[in-house]
């Protein structure tokens, strides 16, 4: 860590410098817009969109800025494009066997159906938040809530070229980071400043940061776990790589914290919908009761969203048929099985036993402050129930932006030596 650190402030790495810097620009700027209320707006009615929802917007939500919206319309239709690639639509099924072409396409799909999405959801925003307002009001709040989320995606696009890490990601987990330190205190106070007894209150507030310290730990470790499958080339031998093995890693959880943030993302679509009903509605009872992560059934429902998101985005990220072909013409193959069909059928036997090990850790760390917040007292922040699922996009997204930067750091140090 420290040597990268050296390695970064060297005067031979500018360009690593810049990037940093602007990455931090653009994060500043994303910052600031969630400070910017919409114009025209003077009255909010009291509205509930969920903790998460509006820590995955930085509390954009509650203070109706620009950025309201923030970049949840683009990971909606993300879900949208994945599950039509799942041999429902055959021209999305084509376009993911395309490789990188095909990736690309249904990356700029996914922005159109975002925005087209941010209108809707802007829509329904404005008359969830405003009272007696006309059509042309509501229309004028969607279209500045949908440029907020646009400019979003420009933004983290932005970052992914010029800066550092994956834009979107960075995004989400800024806005997080916003939210949490409140969180804290406000656990805090429920535990320690409001309990009747204090020495007891100080007992559970530590118990709680311990729990949190635990759970960073324990997705570093997921995040660094690697499964290496072996791999041989028949034009060359292991004396050409100095005796080094060759092999195809595969990370325990390859699908990073995607599964929880689409999970997450689908769980407050209900929140939303229900927001926007009157309080005796029967939908909004059923929410109430059933969609709520400190409910039972809300919580197994959480967990098995996590869990089937887990295969579902890996086997989108890693396609075991592409890799087994990209081998073949690589002259490459895995010791002791044949090439081609019987390769791509061992590849995806191998990724589905460590996703699912993967997806059962992500599952447990996601679910433990839950339990956890449940057990110590009523009288907790609801955005303690989420404080796990936030910690855990924080610190994927933080160790995913520190691996890019040290592959770039080790590039540009390679390219000088040679």
């Amino acid at each position: 860590m420290l040597k990268n650190l050296k390695l970064i402030f060297s005067p031979k790495n500018k360009d690593i410098k810049k990037r940093i810097g602007f990455t931090l620009i653009c994060l500043l700027i994303f910052v600031i817009g969630t400070t910017i209320p919409v114009p025209g707006v003077t009255s909010l009615n009291d509205v509930d969109f969920g903790d998460l929802a509006n820590a995955i917007t930085g509390g954009s939500l509650q203070r109706f800025s620009i950025f309201a919206l923030g970049v949840m319309p683009y990971i909606s239709a993300s879900i949208i494009t994945g599950l039509l690639q799942m041999d429902i639509i055959p021209y999305f099924t084509e376009l993911r066997d395309s490789g990188p072409a095909g990736r690309q396409k249904i990356n700029q799909i996914n922005r159109y159906l975002g925005i087209l999405l941010a209108f809707i959801e802007g829509f329904g925003m404005a008359f969830a938040f405003i009272s007696n307002g006309t059509a042309l009001e509501y229309i004028r709040i969607a279209i500045i809530l949908t440029a907020g989320t646009a400019f979003l995606l420009w933004l983290g696009d932005r970052i992914t070229q010029k800066g550092i890490g994956n834009g979107i990601s960075l995004l989400i987990m800024s806005g997080i980071l916003m939210t949490i330190p409140q969180m804290f205190v406000d656990t805090f106070n429920a535990l320690v400043l409001d309990s009747s007894n204090l020495f007891i209150g100080i007992i559970s507030f530590i118990v709680f940061v311990l729990v949190y310290i635990a759970i960073i730990v324990a997705v570093v470790f997921v995040q660094e776990s690697e499964r290496r499958i072996p791999i041989q080339y028949s034009n060359q031998t292991s004396s050409s790589y100095g005796a080094k093995q060759n092999y195809i890693p595969f990370k325990l959880n390859s699908a990073n914290v995607m599964p929880v943030i689409f999970a997450s993302v689908i769980f407050t679509v209900p929140t939303f919908i229900a927001s926007l009903m009157n309080t005796e509605n029967a939908f909004v009872t059923f929410v109430t009761k059933y969609v709520n992560y400190t409910t039972p059934t809300g919580f197994a429902a959480y967990i098995i969203l996590i869990f089937a998101f887990s295969f579902f985005y890996t086997f989108i990220q890693v396609n075991p048929e592409e890799l087994s072909k990209n081998l073949s013409r690589q002259g490459g193959y895995i010791p002791g099985i044949r090439p081609g069909k019987e390769t791509a059928k061992y590849i995806k036997t191998v990724l589905g036993r460590i996703t699912l090990i993967g997806a059962l850790f992500i599952s447990i760390i996601a679910g433990i402050p839950i339990i956890v917040s449940s057990f110590m007292s009523t009288n907790l922040p609801s955005s303690v129930s989420i404080g796990g699922t936030s910690i855990l996009i924080i610190v994927g997204v933080a160790l995913e932006t520190m691996r890019q930067l040290e592959s770039s750091l080790m590039n540009r140090n390679y390219k000088k030596r040679s």
